[in-house]
């Protein structure tokens, strides 16, 4: 099986596994295994602007939702979830592409283990 093909199916199975986190809490939500192989709830989606996940997903720069100040601190906490297997908690602010506006969020990211991949979870909540 194809590495992209596989990695597809990863983001598949994790997120139905996730399905009643992503579809009940009142997060944003994404899961991040690479910029190719994300998944995120209606309010991760709704929260940058996007009309839909399948919107998210496509997009293919996630950080350009992020305030290009606070990018570094966002790739640093990913570095740590994903490779030191470590959580975080930090200020993001995030871009609205519908309004333009910039919006305060709380964001805690956690590694999570599926198949043996590591991927990198994500909640964040308006301030």
């Amino acid at each position: 099986m194809a590495e992209q093909q596989h990695h597809e199916e990863l983001v598949k199975g994790v997120s139905e596994q996730l399905k009643p986190i992503l579809d009940k809490s009142p997060q944003a939500i994404f899961v991040y295994l690479d910029d190719t192989h994300k998944m995120c709830n209606q309010k991760m989606a709704d929260l940058v602007g996007m009309s839909s996940v399948k919107q998210w997903v496509e997009a293919e720069a996630p950080l350009a939702d992020v305030v290009e100040e606070d990018q570094p601190a966002v790739i640093q906490a990913y570095e740590n979830a994903s490779e030191k297997i470590t959580a975080g908690h930090l200020p993001v602010r995030v871009k609205n592409t519908k309004t333009g506006k910039v919006v305060k969020t709380d964001m805690v990211i956690v590694p999570l283990s599926y198949e043996g991949h590591i991927f990198a979870l994500h909640f964040l909540s308006r301030v």
